[in-house]
């Protein structure tokens, strides 16, 4: 008998050992396979370009912790322009190697942490950045075995089943020895809920706790959420604002913010993209004397684009002749990629997609084998990735870009058909020219009308880029793409009245857009008028009517510079005016 317990506990140990060897191998594997992955980084361009290796550009990202997961209407580019102003209040931050530590007082990390940020602020790279100090055992040796996972690669097999050990061993062969991990802990990584087609239903009562038991892959997902299936793990779910409420609030144990880069972060970032010292001063100074530059280098992705562009200036020194149809740097097939995306990006604006698959760009008459070969175009302002067996998806590298594009196709197409495409009409005339040019106050009309009816402000963005395309000046500078107009003054002056009548009757909110369109056409005679007024001193809220109302509230609105105390009482304290300036009141840290 005493032989027998010694040989089953010699046995027992053998097993254990051969265990613990098992799972040291996938892990250092696992960690290989996840290091080659993503130890480069090809910021906006998806697998294009030159890749640069994550560490030695990878910039510390201001990330807050708390809030909810509740959705914010807001268009994204008034809530980084919020966020690049100091908070009112202080704020708890994060870092990254912190998210999944044992909180003070507890013997537990979090299990599910929901990471929210707008588009290209970050939140990828931020998880890259884990995974990478992870598979070089720099951080995070607590966890044994992390699964990054994105909702891009699960898309494309909603109609497939699998098990958890099966999804797991599908996309990472190097765990295959591994058939249960109940007795590790573990991370799983979900990135980019915001680009998720699966039918997530939390209200299904199907409960699965098994780890080998197959089922549709949004089953799969719901009850490892839901804590039901595999509850040992971690989980980090990243997403862009607006879909965060598909997770059920009770289902996620914190919420942190991807704020992207603080003034000093900017500077940091420009210093390590440039080892020239003297080039780096000179972009960080650039990006500082335009406020709207300024504001989106809050976003990491725009610093890249600042930087790809100024960049390629510095070295192509581009020069124009003054409108030639046949400028060098559109050829005709580029000329042609441009529009073919431009149709694309406002067919995918309208219907509020921000993930677009094959069968879109070809509805768009774009051939991604075409495409490829115009990649200095192409993939500068549109990403690939590949899905599982070969599926790919694609994206524009920012909103504001599928913004721009969808303006110039609606301002290109008006120009060449005399159809508006916002709703559908066609211009006719005989003296057809003549009449486009005259009748494009109609188009910015139409568009002013329906950005005023968004209840988010999704159209903001298009609708500047739409203004500032009436432009010759801008017209100019996109010579070769861009049909040359002509003198314009005369509509875009019916369009500036057009805007102060409608400024009348709007919320002090959307005027301040609307302000914002009036910059774009470079009318500033009532934002002078009231300046004038301020600085004589003879300013009188008691007689201003609503258009002096919101351009008072837009110059009254804080600079980077001036954002501690408002004084209210320079401007009357009625009930009144406090209700007025509650735009502005909001956006400073103290008011008295």
């Amino acid at each position: 008998m005493k032989i027998t317990l010694i040989f089953l506990r010699r046995m027992k140990q053998e097993e254990l050992a051969e265990h613990l060897q098992s799972k040291f191998f996938c892990q250092q594997e696992l960690k290989s396979g996840l290091k080659k992955k993503f130890q480069c980084v090809f910021e906006g361009i998806a697998k294009a370009g030159s890749p640069t290796l994550l560490n030695q550009i990878y910039t510390e990202l201001y990330i807050t912790e708390g809030g909810t997961g509740e959705v914010n209407e807001e268009h994204e580019v008034r809530q980084i322009e919020t966020a690049s102003r100091k908070p009112h209040r202080p704020e708890t931050t994060i870092r990254q190697e912190d998210i999944f530590k044992v909180p003070p007082g507890g013997d537990q990390p979090i299990r599910t942490v929901m990471t929210k940020g707008a588009a290209g602020i970050g939140k990828t790279v931020l998880t890259q950045k884990f995974i990478l100090d992870w598979a070089e055992d720099k951080a995070h040796q607590n966890i044994q075995f992390i699964f990054p996972f994105t909702f891009r690669e699960l898309n494309v097999l909603k109609e497939k089943k699998f098990s958890l050990v099966d999804l797991v061993h599908h996309f990472f062969t190097e765990t295959k020895e591994i058939c249960s991990f109940e007795h590790f802990q573990v991370l799983f990584i979900f990135d980019g809920l915001d680009e998720s087609r699966l039918p997530l239903d939390f209200h299904n009562k199907e409960i699965l706790t098994d780890v080998t038991e197959s089922t549709s892959v949004d089953v799969l997902l719901t009850n490892l959420i839901r804590g039901k299936l595999l509850p040992s793990a971690l989980l980090w779910i990243t997403t862009r604002p607006a879909a965060a409420n598909q997770i059920p609030p009770e289902c996620v144990g914190m919420v942190t913010e991807v704020r992207g880069f603080i003034d000093p972060q900017k500077e940091q970032y420009f210093r390590k993209r440039f080892r020239d010292e003297k080039q780096a001063s000179r972009i960080i100074s650039h990006m500082k004397t335009s406020r709207s530059l300024h504001i989106m280098c809050h976003i990491p992705v725009f610093c890249w684009i600042t930087a790809t562009v100024l960049e390629d200036t510095k070295v192509k020194k581009v020069k124009y002749d003054g409108g030639s149809e046949t400028d060098p740097l559109w050829s005709p097939e580029s000329r042609k990629m441009i529009e073919s995306l431009g149709k694309l990006a406002f067919d995918q604006l309208q219907k509020g997609n921000l993930i677009i698959y094959e069968s879109d760009l070809t509805e768009c008459g774009i051939d991604i084998r075409a495409a490829s070969v115009y990649s200095g175009v192409f993939t500068q302002i549109f990403r690939e990735e590949r899905g599982l067996y070969q599926d790919k998806v694609f994206c524009f590298v920012h909103l504001s870009v599928q913004e721009f594009l969808a303006a110039l196709h609606v301002h290109q197409t008006f120009i060449n058909s005399g159809v508006i495409l916002l709703e559908e009409t066609k211009i006719t005339s005989k003296r057809s020219s003549f009449s486009k040019r005259r009748k494009l106050k109609y188009l910015h009309q139409r568009a002013v009308d329906q950005a005023l009816q968004s209840p988010n402000g999704h159209l903001d963005l298009f609708l500047w880029f739409l203004l500032g395309l009436s432009l010759q000046t801008n017209q100019r500078l996109l010579q070769g793409l861009l049909t040359q107009t002509g003198s314009s003054s005369q509509t875009n002056q019916r369009t500036v009245e057009y805007i102060k009548k409608i400024s009348e009757n709007v919320s002090a909110e959307k005027s301040i857009n609307l302000f914002h369109c009036l910059n774009e056409l470079k009318d500033r005679s009532l934002v002078e008028e009231i300046q004038q007024s301020l600085s004589s001193g003879r300013l009188s809220t008691d007689k201003l009517s609503p258009a002096q109302w919101s351009a008072l509230i837009f110059i009254l609105m804080p600079s980077e510079e001036d954002l501690d105390v408002f004084d209210l009482k320079k401007y009357s304290a009625s009930e009144d005016v406090l209700l007025r300036l509650l735009p502005v009141v909001k956006a400073y840290n103290k008011t008295v």
